[in-house]
């Protein structure tokens, strides 16, 4: 990694074809990045929303290759991308032969975020808890729910999750089963399906439709 900061950042980073992702993120971070992705030369692309990851990291042969969930705010697709660049580096540099998210991707991710760690790119609110965040990272940014909780409110429409609900409350989940919400067991609710009596524990931040 060559360690591109904005004061050596040239233009000339953004003519690129890998530019679809430009629009999704907030604008003043378009340069850097773009010099990120020409050095490792690593195409980006958009998905449909995934139930269970924000992005990923993929290698196909020669060819190096991130996805990014279309649905999220500018400020997740950012944090989301970095990410997903802190792999490429990492394995640019030690192929398979390091933990995914062990100490070297932690301390390159910690790196590469710290170009992103002003108001210039974040809300005071969004910085405030990003900044605690960042000084051990976790291998999903959905470990940590004060960052989600504060991620959320820039979101263009509010999805109701089951942190939203009340105790008892019952809701349907994306397989269209109904649960019964119960007490939180640590970071994850203890929920009973209806039709099975079985318990289910799911993340606070899990998308649901309320059952009346």
């Amino acid at each position: 990694m060559k360690g591109n900061t904005f004061k050596d950042v040239e233009n000339n980073c953004l003519n690129t074809n890998k530019s679809v992702f430009y629009s999704f993120v907030p604008r003043e971070s378009n340069k850097l990045l773009a010099c990120w992705i020409n050095e490792l030369n690593i195409n980006i692309k958009v998905s449909n929303p995934r139930k269970t990851k924000l992005g990923d990291f993929k290698v196909k042969g020669d060819d190096m290759l991130i996805s990014i969930n279309n649905n999220l705010n500018k400020y997740s697709f950012l944090i989301t991308l970095v990410h997903e660049l802190s792999h490429a580096f990492v394995f640019t540099k030690y192929k398979d032969r390091v933990k995914p998210h062990g100490r070297s991707w932690q301390l390159t991710f910690k790196s590469l975020m710290l170009n992103f760690l002003t108001p210039d790119f974040f809300p005071k609110d969004i910085l405030k808890v990003l900044s605690a965040h960042m000084i051990a990272p976790k291998a999903s940014t959905f470990s940590d729910l004060e960052l989600v909780r504060v991620l959320r409110k820039y979101d263009s429409e509010i999805s109701l999750v089951v942190s939203d609900l009340a105790y008892g409350d019952l809701f349907m989940d994306t397989r269209n089963k109904v649960f019964v919400k119960g007490i939180k067991n640590r970071k994850r609710y203890r929920c009973l399906e209806r039709k099975t009596n079985r318990l289910y524990l799911f993340h606070a931040f899990a998308q649901v439709i309320k059952v009346k």
